[in-house]
C-alpha cells in the first residue's frame, strides 16, 4: 500500500494526484509576505540583538530555502510573484501606476473618479492571463488577501478581483503604506473609515532621526489605531468565518504586511527591548516592527491551532526583497549609497555591507547590497514551508527558488495543472522530500541593471551606470569579492547570451516594471 499523508502519495506519485480527490482534503494555505524583510534580521540566520521564535519556529519545524530569490523592491516582487512572471521582460509586461492619487479622496475626487484614472493607464490583464489567486479559485478555494496592496502602487477593487481575490481588506495606495495611522481603508471596495485616525498621510515620518523626529512619532495626538493591528483584526476574522470544518471549502490566505518597512513607526517599544544596552532609541524602534510582525505570525499560528486545522494548513513566511536601512544615525548607521564615513560606494569594487554601514542587526545577513541594488542582499530572502508534521523538521534546502515559482508550486499542491506559459517552475515535490524540476537560472531587474543567477551558483551582474558586466561563484563567494570576468571568458559570454534572451534582448531595459502617472 502507498503511504498516504493529508492529500499527497510520497515518492511514488506526483503530489498533486490525491489532493484531486476529495476538496475537502486540500490543505488551506497562508501566505505571509514580509515588506523589506531582511534575512539577517531573524533568529534562524544567526539575529543575536533580539528573538524571532514564531517565525524561526516555521524553518525549523519545516523547510528553509537558502537560495530564495525576491526582487529588487516592492512592486516588481509583487508584480513576479502574482503573475509567475520574472521581473525583467521590460516593456508593459508589468504596468504599474504611481502612488499617491489615493490621497485626492481627502481633497475632492471621488472613488469612481480615482479608479477611472488608474483604469486609463493600467493596461487591463489578458483574458487568458492566470493570477496567483486564480490558481486557487480554480482548484475551488476561498481566496483573501490582507494588508498592503498586492500589486504596482495604485490599484482598484476591480482590479483585486480580477487577480483571482474573494475577499480583500487593507491599502490600495502604496504611499500610504509609509503611514501607520490610515483615516481609511478598504474593504471588498467599500471605504472603511478608521475612526480617531486623522492624518491625510496616514501619520508618515521622516527617515532619519533627530529630536524633532522623535516628536512627531511619539505624538499619538490622531493616531487611535495602528495599521498592522486593524489589518490582523480581519484576517482572524476571516479565519472564524471561513474554517473549512464549516464551510467545507479549503483557503489560501494572502497577507502582505507592511512590517517592517518604514519609515519607523510603532505604537510601543517592544518589551524585549525596552532595556536593551546595545540598541539606540530608533533602533529599538525598528526592531520592534519586527517584533511585532513575529507575534503576529505567532496569533496566525495560535488562530489556526484553535479552530483545529493546524494539522492541515501550510504556512509560507517570506519577503519581498533584502533589506533596507530605516533608523540611520549619524556616526553609526549610514542609509543609501554610502558608509558610515559619508564616502559614496562606487558599486564595482566598494558597496554596501553591515560593517562599512555600521548595521548593527546585519540585516542583509553579511551579504553584499540591499534593497534596489543587484548585489545578492537586494534580492536574496528568507524562505520557509511549513506543515505540521507533513514537511520534514529542520531541513534546509540548497535548491535556487525565486518568487515566480510560487504560482505554480501553489498550482501543484492544490492539484490544478502548471502553467507553462509562465518562467516560474514547480518545487511542490522538494517540500516532501522528492526531487523537483529546477530552473537553470534565475533573473530580476533592480534599479542597478539586471542580474542572472544559475543553479549551480554562478552570477552575472550588470552594472548600467558603468556599463560593465561582473562574473561571481557564489558558492565560494558569498560576499561577491572576486570578480571573475576576466578569467571565465566563455562562461561570461554564455550567461550574458541568456540574459540578453531574458530582458526581450534589450538588458539596459531591464530595469523592472514601467511606471505610468494617473
Amino acid at each position: 500500500m502507498k503511504k498516504v499523508i493529508l492529500g499527497f502519495i510520497l515518492l511514488t506519485v506526483p503530489v498533486a494526484v490525491f489532493a484531486q480527490k476529495e476538496k475537502t482534503e486540500k490543505p488551506n494555505v497562508v501566505l505571509i509576505y514580509a515588506d523589506d524583510m531582511g534575512r539577517g534580521m531573524l533568529g534562524t540566520y544567526g539575529q543575536k540583538l533580539f528573538t524571532t521564535p514564531n517565525i524561526d519556529k516555521l524553518a525549523t519545524e519545516g523547510i528553509r530555502f537558502d537560495r530564495a530569490y525576491g526582487a529588487m523592491y516592492c512592486a516588481p516582487a509583487r508584480a513576479s510573484l502574482l503573475t509567475g512572471m520574472h521581473d525583467c521582460h521590460g516593456g508593459d509586461a508589468m504596468t504599474i501606476v504611481k502612488a499617491g492619487i489615493y490621497k485626492e479622496l481627502d481633497n475632492g475626487l471621488t472613488l469612481d473618479e480615482i479608479k477611472s484614472k488608474i483604469h486609463t493607464v493600467a493596461l487591463p490583464a489578458e483574458n487568458d492571463e492566470i493570477f496567483l489567486g486564480e490558481v486557487a479559485q480554480k482548484a475551488g478555494y476561498i481566496t483573501a488577501q490582507f494588508g498592503k496592496l498586492e500589486w504596482g502602487f495604485a490599484t482598484t477593487p476591480e482590479r483585486m478581483q480580477r487577480h483571482g481575490w474573494d475577499h480583500h481588506f487593507g491599502y490600495y495606495d502604496h504611499l500610504r503604506c509609509h503611514g501607520f495611522y490610515p483615516p481609511f481603508l478598504f474593504e471588498n471596495g467599500k471605504k472603511i473609515d478608521i475612526p480617531g485616525n486623522t492624518h491625510v498621510d496616514c501619520a508618515k515620518t521622516t527617515e532619519y532621526d533627530s529630536p524633532e523626529n522623535f516628536k512627531q512619532r511619539w505624538n499619538m495626538e490622531g493616531k487611535a489605531v495602528y495599521s498592522e493591528h486593524i489589518i490582523m483584526d480581519k484576517l482572524l476574522a476571516f479565519l472564524d468565518a471561513n474554517n473549512p470544518k464549516k464551510t467545507d471549502k479549503p483557503f489560501f490566505l494572502y497577507f502582505p504586511s507592511q512590517l517592517p518597512h518604514g519609515p519607523t513607526m510603532v505604537p510601543e517599544v517592544h518589551p524585549e527591548l525596552k532595556n536593551n544596552p546595545k540598541l539606540t532609541q530608533w533602533e529599538k524602534e525598528y526592531a520592534s516592527m519586527v517584533k511585532m510582525l513575529d507575534d503576529d505570525v505567532g496569533r496566525i499560528y495560535a488562530k489556526l491551532e484553535e479552530m483545529g486545522i493546524l494539522d492541515n494548513t501550510i504556512i509560507v513566511f517570506t519577503s519581498d526583497n533584502g533589506h533596507e536601512i530605516y533608523y540611520p544615525e549619524k556616526g553609526r548607521t549610514s542609509k543609501n549609497n554610502v558608509n558610515v564615513k559619508g564616502e559614496e560606494f562606487d558599486n564595482i569594487v566598494t558597496r554596501f555591507n553591515s560593517v562599512v554601514a555600521g548595521d548593527v542587526f546585519d540585516g542583509n545577513n553579511g551579504m553584499s547590497g540591499k534593497k534596489r541594488d543587484n548585489w545578492e542582499g537586494g534580492v536574496r530572502v528568507p524562505l520557509f514551508w511549513y506543515w505540521k508534521d507533513k514537511i520534514k523538521s529542520e531541513k534546509v534546502s540548497d535548491q535556487m527558488v525565486s518568487n515566480y515559482d510560487f504560482l505554480n508550486t501553489l498550482a501543484e499542491i492544490v492539484g490544478t495543472p502548471q502553467i507553462k506559459e509562465k518562467d516560474g517552475v514547480s518545487y511542490a515535490k522538494t517540500l516532501f522530500g522528492e526531487k523537483s524540476k529546477s530552473r537553470n537560472y534565475t533573473v530580476y531587474s533592480s534599479k542597478m541593471g539586471p542580474a542572472l543567477v544559475t543553479q549551480e551558483g554562478w552570477k552575472l551582474r550588470y552594472f548600467l551606470k558603468a556599463d560593465i558586466f561582473q562574473l561571481y561563484y557564489l558558492p565560494e563567494d558569498y560576499k561577491e569579492v572576486r570578480d571573475l570576468a576576466k578569467k571565465q571568458p566563455e562562461k561570461l559570454q554564455e550567461l550574458k547570451a541568456i540574459l540578453f534572451k531574458e530582458c526581450n534582448e534589450n538588458w539596459q531595459n531591464g530595469l523592472g516594471p514601467i511606471q505610468k502617472r494617473v
